[in-house]
């Protein structure tokens, strides 16, 4: 055995005493505060929203045969743009639909692409991979949206989040076992590679969408964002839904039951839509995902009195141990180092010039009264600056002056 240095005693009784001074000094009060408990309720709420799309799309594909994901897109991007669209339209000066679609029009012309685009594809792959695989590959979102927080919000992660994030993904993992144990592997296995592929094509997709939101939401403005994607939406689900869809939507037989289905799915979706940025504004796109996790449970949860699915222990395990990740996640604050903190009189003007409007009723008058901090304080410091140069220039001055009197005097007495 090799000798132990004559430090290392030390050091790990320095380590263990270090560990019970922060056990002692831990307060439940400052970890389980009033905003995580807010923030937990608010992100099961849009879990139990995402559970009432996928009841409400399962009964019209099991009872009605109808599989049109595009229809059901375009009725939520409808409500969305007879909504906040037309809040923008109302507004004036920067935060008019105009200005805004003359700045960033492309932008949000790619992010519309990119969500439809989503909604449609991890729809798409139940036809090709099994429920399970579905399950497991959607958690790809998790990894995919760290990183793109990491490098475009600065978003920095610490030990406890990297943690919180495996025992949320152990969660799914017990969930989907409890699938499997239960004989809940449905789906299809007509191109496991193909469906596999566009699961993860999904997560991607969603991963950007929910970033973006994230940037516009915490950045710009909550209904710049729902009124920009609900416009570009609209036009390109439509498109898409006349090219992809036009011979589902002939054979649909409708009835009362059907439209109300779909009437339920379009609120659902409407509702989730314009919760999200509030909870996302409140944390994180990561932290919302996490609490999404738990959208299947809830699903499987409503499946067992209308479906008649089998009960597994293992479901209470999965929606605690996700739960307890979700937690432990948001009880430590993630810190951000903003990329344009180097100028901050440059990103607090482009800030403004982009027109923040939280409220929907905001005009160009309310946008100069809340002037941005940043901006303040550089105005603040440029009045300090001119009135020390002023200050130097009376000082340079009076010693001008003194100094001629000085002669003058030494003139006289020769």
């Amino acid at each position: 055995m090799a000798a132990k240095q004559p430090g290392e005693d030390e050091r790990a009784e320095d380590q263990r005493g270090g560990f019970l001074v922060r056990l002692r000094e831990f307060k439940p009060k400052e970890v389980f505060t009033w905003q995580l408990a807010k923030t937990l309720a608010m992100g099961q709420g849009l879990a139990g929203l995402i559970c009432g799309t996928a009841v409400s799309s399962q009964y019209l594909a099991a009872e009605f045969h109808l599989n049109a994901p595009m229809l059901q897109s375009f009725l939520n991007y409808t409500l969305l743009c007879a909504t906040y669209t037309s809040m923008m339209i109302c507004r004036r000066g920067d935060g008019n639909i105009l200005q805004i679609l003359k700045r960033r029009w492309w932008r949000y012309l790619l992010l519309g692409l990119v969500d439809v685009e989503a909604n449609y594809t991890v729809v798409k792959a139940y036809q090709y991979t099994t429920l399970t695989s579905v399950q497991l590959l959607d958690c790809f979102i998790i990894p995919v949206l760290m990183i793109l927080s990491w490098w475009i919000l600065k978003t920095r992660y610490r030990l406890t989040h990297y943690v919180a994030v495996c025992l949320c993904l152990l969660g799914v993992g017990a969930m989907v076992g409890a699938d499997l144990l239960a004989g809940r592997d449905q789906g299809s296995t007509s191109n496991i590679l193909l469906g596999d592929g566009l699961v993860l094509l999904s997560a991607a997709l969603y991963a950007v969408s929910n970033v973006s939101q994230e940037y516009t939401v915490k950045n710009l403005s909550r209904v710049e964002f729902l009124g920009m994607i609900g416009l570009f939406g609209t036009v390109i689900s439509t498109v898409q839904m006349v090219i992809l869809e036009r011979n589902e939507l002939s054979n649909i037989i409708w009835s009362w039951q059907v439209g109300l289905l779909l009437a339920a799915y379009a609120l659902c979706m409407y509702a989730l839509y314009s919760f999200m940025p509030i909870v996302m504004k409140m944390s994180s796109a990561t932290s919302v995902n996490l609490s999404l996790l738990t959208a299947d449970l809830f699903s499987l949860f409503c499946g067992i009195f209308l479906f008649q699915y089998n009960f597994s222990g293992l479901y209470l395990v999965s929606l605690v141990v996700i739960l307890l990740g979700f937690i432990i996640f948001n009880a430590v604050p993630t810190p951000t180092t903003t990329a344009t903190s180097s100028s901050p009189s440059s990103s607090s003007s482009s800030i403004c010039e982009e027109g923040c409007y939280e409220n929907p009723g905001a005009t160009e008058d309310d946008s100069n009264r809340d002037e941005d901090p940043g901006r303040i304080l550089t105005e603040v410091e440029e009045e300090d600056e001119e009135r020390r140069a002023d200050k130097m220039d009376s000082s340079r001055s009076f010693r001008e002056e003194t100094d001629g009197d000085r002669t003058v005097k030494r003139s006289t007495k020769m």
